[in-house]
């Protein structure tokens, strides 16, 4: 079961520079039988990784915009380490409910069309706007380090979507500069678990190695690809997981 999560997975992180992670969790909850306090971290541990190696093929084609992603990593840092300080407090039954709650919005948000492209961080001669452009990138950079401590996710739903509606940047290089960001985000998340850090590496190495390999070639495929479907096929299947955490949660637990 780990392997075949893994590789769906890194398959999304790959195609779409993020959406992978949000199900990392649920799978290794009631896929695999892990608890919430585990499944986090072990999560955390493998986006980090799979979003490392997936955004190596987008560097090579100068997809990705490093001082956005330095922007969005120095924001999330802190906001990670609240995130999963507050995490770690919850009930593992809240966590789930918020769990939820934001897959629906993931789904929500890649069900709708992306729209015009921005022109707050937009680079021309003068090159970019930067009072514009942090003022609306740190928000959301908190607010994705927030979720990424909490509940173990890489945030790419919310990443993706600012990065090209709010500011400016290209879809392309937006997934690219998503991976970098989900990385360090990961990294950090992994340090906020640090202190009371139980993972079963057998699982972890598992999930990682599928994880990566999926990744690698889908980020080297998804270069070349439009992604517009099978966004949406996916937020259906999430739509469809996060019912079923609500039903699991609210029945079983």
């Amino acid at each position: 079961m780990s392997s075949i999560a893994g590789l769906a997975i890194g398959a999304l992180l790959g195609l779409l520079g993020g959406g992978g992670s949000i199900l990392a969790v649920p799978a290794l909850v009631y896929g695999v039988g892990e608890p919430i306090s585990h499944a986090v971290p072990t999560a955390l541990l493998v986006i980090a990784v799979s979003s490392a190696v997936a955004v190596l093929p987008r560097v090579r084609a100068r997809q990705v915009n490093w001082r956005l992603a330095g922007i969005f990593a120095a924001v999330g840092f802190p906001a990670t380490l609240a995130g999963g300080v507050l995490g770690g407090r919850l009930p593992e039954s809240a966590v789930m409910m918020v769990f939820a709650a934001v897959m629906v919005v993931a789904a929500v948000r890649m069900l709708r069309d992306v729209g015009p492209t921005g022109t707050a961080c937009a680079i021309d001669e003068s090159g970019i706007d930067w009072r514009r452009c942090a003022s609306r990138s740190i928000p959301v950079a908190a607010a994705v380090g927030a979720l990424t401590g909490m509940l173990g996710v890489g945030g790419g739903f919310l990443i993706i979507p600012a990065l090209v509606m709010a500011l400016g940047v290209e879809m392309s290089v937006a997934v690219g500069t998503s991976l970098l960001i989900i990385a360090a985000n990961s990294v950090s998340g992994i340090l906020a678990h640090v202190g009371d850090l139980d993972i079963d590496w057998a699982i972890t190495a598992t999930f990682a190695g599928a994880a990566i390999v999926a990744s690698l070639i889908a980020a080297i495929v998804g270069a070349r690809l439009r992604t517009q479907r099978l966004q949406r096929c996916f937020a259906y299947l999430v739509l469809v997981v996060a019912a079923f955490v609500v039903t699991e949660t609210i029945v079983v637990r």
